[in-house]
């Protein structure tokens, strides 16, 4: 039997003999502002989204915030960029915000220059072998910059190297190439730095003693031909130093025999080319000191930084070897650069009296 209301079959199409009013009826008309070419036309932006606006059902919603966003997609760019609007006029571009100056290293200040003093000799070697040693000084320390200066007999004088100074540079160390305390560690060399008071001027203690020294004088006996490694029973060495009126010259020069010694294992006299009431003993006389100890081959180890009158004496006295002066050793210019050293470190007292180290 058939209902007399039959429910409607929601798979059935309108019916176009159907009448205007039953077909509004089924078919409502959208809004207006709920169709995609109306939110399409919306080019700004920037104009705020109003969700107040009513909707008959959650698909309007759905279809006008999908739309929106499209809209709004297509105004930008892969790489995140607004598109270029003609119709716009373009957003100023901002200024990028200043990044601090990245900080300085603080300045280094110069360092004062290293003289060398030396003695100063008739003999040209003399000169030649301070002048070969400066270059090994600045070998060792690239950039510093390495005077010399003689105190007699050489040029240029001490005084004329001082005088020779940047007036507002940075000054000088004065380094004696001198081995032990004496009259020209403790009475010249301040004078010329006196005279020369208008510059900061440090002053270096002497030398020796130092085991570097030793090590120089080792390798100066072994290319003499001092036996290598522990020297044979019945062996010694005269340490030839050059002899001065100041008891602390022959308190460093016994000092430096007693480095030597130990060094060597052998017995190790100090001796003297200028004999004074202080420093006594001559060669000759310290080769019979160590005859009468059992020495059969006593060296002569020359205590002197550079070939002179004074080592040509001593080395004419030797009976067996005789070793060449410290020269230009690699260790004696590390000596001059670690006395360099102390006397910068050291409180910065004008002038200071040297002592031995």
């Amino acid at each position: 039997m058939t209902p007399s209301h039959p429910h409607p079959d929601p798979t059935a199409l309108p019916d176009p003999t159907a009448s205007p009013d039953l077909a509004s009826q089924a078919a409502p008309t959208a809004p207006a502002a709920t169709t995609p070419s109306a939110l399409t036309a919306r080019s700004d932006l920037t104009a705020p989204f109003d969700l107040t606006a009513p909707f008959d059902t959650t698909a309007q919603l759905i279809t006008r915030i999908t739309s929106e966003l499209g809209t709004r997609l297509g105004h930008v760019t892969l790489t995140g960029s607004r598109r270029t609007d003609p119709d716009r006029t373009p957003a100023p571009a901002l200024p990028a915000p200043a990044l601090p100056a990245p900080a300085s290293a603080p300045l280094t200040p110069p360092a004062p220059a290293l003289v060398l003093v030396a003695h100063g000799s008739r003999d040209p070697r003399a000169r030649l072998t301070v002048t070969a040693l400066s270059d090994v000084v600045r070998a060792l320390r690239p950039g510093l910059d390495v005077r010399l200066g003689h105190i007699e007999l050489n040029e240029p004088g001490l005084d004329e190297t001082l005088r020779g100074l940047p007036a507002d540079g940075p000054g000088a160390v004065l380094v004696p190439l001198l081995l032990s305390r004496g009259y020209h560690v403790k009475h010249d060399i301040p004078a010329a730095a006196a005279a020369a008071a208008a510059r900061p001027l440090l002053l270096a203690a002497p030398l020796g003693p130092h085991p570097l020294l030793v090590e120089a004088l080792h390798t100066r006996l072994a290319e003499a031909g001092w036996p290598a490694g522990a020297a044979a029973e019945g062996h010694g060495v005269v340490l030839a130093a050059a002899g001065s009126r100041d008891p602390d010259a022959a308190v460093d020069t016994r000092r430096a025999a007693g480095l030597l010694a130990r060094r060597l294992g052998v017995p190790v006299v100090p001796a003297y080319a200028a004999p004074t009431e202080h420093t006594p003993t001559t060669v000759p006389a310290a080769l019979r000191a160590l005859a009468a100890r059992g020495v059969r081959h006593a060296a002569v180890a020359s205590y002197f930084t550079a070939p002179g009158r004074f080592a040509t004496q001593v080395a004419d006295a030797a009976p067996w070897l005789a070793a060449a002066p410290l020269g230009a050793h690699p260790a004696l210019a590390a000596l001059l650069l670690h006395r360099y050293d102390q006397a910068r470190s050291a409180a910065p007292t004008r002038h200071r009296q040297l002592a031995s180290a």
